[in-house]
Formats: C-alpha cells, structure tokens, sequence
C-alpha cells in the first residue's frame, strides 16, 4: 500500500533502524520501544492483520524470521517475548501484520512490563 508506514520502511522509502530482512521480510527497531529491545517484523507484502487472506508461507517467514533477530539482538540465551496484535481491541495501532520480538531485561507476567 501507497501511504502504509511499514510498506515505506519495507520498500525502503522510509528510513528505520534495519536488524534483518530477506526476501519475505523486514525487521526494524521500533521508534517507540516498550522494552530494552524492541524489533518489529513485517512482511515485504501488506496484509492488514492476522485475519487478512493471508498465506502460511508468509506466517511462516515471519515467525521463522523471531530467533534470527533474537539472535541479532543478543536475546536468545536470556529469553525474549513475541507479540502480535490483530485488530482494534488487541490494540494494533499499525494496520500492517506485524510480529514484536521483546526482551532485554526480565519482564513481569503482565503483557510488557518489567520487574524493577
């Protein structure tokens, strides 16, 4: 799509902190971090959310996409969260699937927080 946020970063008309990408995927730091690292992964190819026609081989790049950033991002001894918010309610503020890999610092049972 033209005007979506994260089809600019993924065609690279935008400017992000890339991690990682390949041909099916893109991963970015998020501008607005919840956690000590926070990586956004997204598929070359817009599709609105979860529930969008959506092809296994593009959920599968996504997720298969998670351990190289966790890697990439020195989480994958002490542990990361993913999240994927799909729609209004679960709070997607982007309409663009994306995946957030979390970590960084021991996180609390609540969705994002942080033990202190």
């Amino acid at each position: 799509m033209e005007r979506c946020i994260f089809c600019m970063v993924a065609r690279g008309d935008l400017e992000a902190t890339k991690v990682y990408e390949n041909d099916d995927v893109v991963a970015f730091d998020d501008i607005a971090p919840q956690a000590p690292v926070h990586t956004l992964i997204v598929p070359k190819t817009h599709y609105d959310s979860m529930s969008s026609d959506l092809p296994l081989t593009t959920m599968a790049a996504l997720f298969e996409a998670v351990p190289h950033v966790a890697k990439i991002k020195g989480l994958e001894k002490s542990g990361y969260r993913v999240i994927v918010n799909n729609g209004m309610d679960a709070n997607q503020t982007v309409q663009h699937l994306h995946v957030h890999v979390l970590g960084g610092k021991r996180m609390s049972h609540g969705m994002v927080n942080f033990e202190e």
